[in-house]
């Protein structure tokens, strides 16, 4: 195993195995033992390894629209403040908008409500050829709900329905959608920024001393920070029983953002790899019309 390989199998979040946070630290204080792209895994570095990443993903995104037989689907949980929509900025800003969907999910309405926990994300799964990501997802239906119990008698549940058991039943009907998706041709990716208490607490107080982002403060945000505990665990159990071998937990270091944004690209671009993508292959006919259309255009 090389250091590219032990890096990436640092976040990994193991199947079948019982995931304790506090193991999995926010920051590396070693990470130059490392390497990505040909590089020593450091600050210094971070801006070339990201290039290259970056450059890599122009190309393998490309082909998998050009196949355009199947899809990656990018699910990005964490806490507030944990990087969500600047991981998104930094890393998918070189790939073509036209074969990326970003979807960001807030609190569901009255409409979401009235269907199935699962409903509002359905049509928003990446078409063949594209990418989709999701900046918090269904994931959210056994993270906040499970911390807000209180919550889930807004969704108009069957009243033989009991708390205890909703949650077993959301894992088993998630779990069940991801193995059919990725059966039907959509890989995914799963991460959790991993920030701690005190980072949250300092990127909030930027947030409040900074015109410029104090329109992104949520009150609430305090009020959710009080049940970091609760939402701890809540993760942990969360990830224990959905990382899966058709898709795994990645826990990336958020409070490093630079790492996160680095290991992230990373993994996407092993992912898209795998996939072994292939471009279209034209039949003779076709060759044919390319040869005639060549000439044409060379003999005007």
């Amino acid at each position: 195993m090389n250091d590219e390989d032990k890096a990436i199998k640092k976040t990994i979040a193991p199947v079948g195995k019982k995931i304790k946070l506090e193991e999995y630290p926010t920051s590396w204080k070693r990470s130059e033992k490392f390497q990505l792209n040909g590089l020593r895994l450091s600050l210094q570095n971070s801006d070339t390894i990201m290039k290259r990443s970056l450059e890599q993903m122009k190309i393998l995104q490309e082909q998998l629209w050009a196949e355009n037989s199947r899809s990656l689907l990018v699910i990005i949980q964490g806490m507030d403040a944990a990087g969500k929509d600047s991981i998104v900025e930094h890393v998918m800003s070189g790939v073509n908008p036209q074969g990326c969907e970003v979807t960001g999910f807030k609190p569901p309405s009255v409409k979401d409500l009235d269907h199935d926990f699962m409903w509002r994300y359905h049509t928003k799964m990446p078409e063949r050829g594209r990418m989709g990501i999701f900046i918090r997802s269904y994931y959210e239906e056994i993270l906040v709900v499970k911390v807000h119990p209180e919550r889930l008698h807004l969704q108009s549940l069957l009243k033989d329905k009991k708390d205890d058991t909703i949650w077993k039943q959301r894992i088993e009907s998630i779990n069940d959608i991801e193995r059919h998706l990725v059966r039907n041709g959509t890989s995914i990716l799963k991460f959790f920024l991993h920030e701690s208490l005190k980072e949250q607490k300092e990127r909030l107080l930027a947030r409040l001393n900074d015109p410029n982002k104090q329109w992104k403060f949520d009150p609430n945000d305090l009020d959710e920070r009080e049940r970091w505990n609760d939402y701890m665990k809540a993760y942990g159990e969360m990830m224990e029983a959905t990382s899966t071998k058709e898709a795994s937990w990645y826990i990336l270091p958020a409070d490093q953002k630079w790492l996160a944004q680095t290991l992230f690209a990373k993994i996407i671009n092993r992912k898209l790899e795998s996939m072994d993508l292939q471009l279209p292959q034209l039949s003779e006919e076709v060759i044919k019309e390319l040869s005639d259309a060549k000439k044409r255009l060379m003999d005007e």
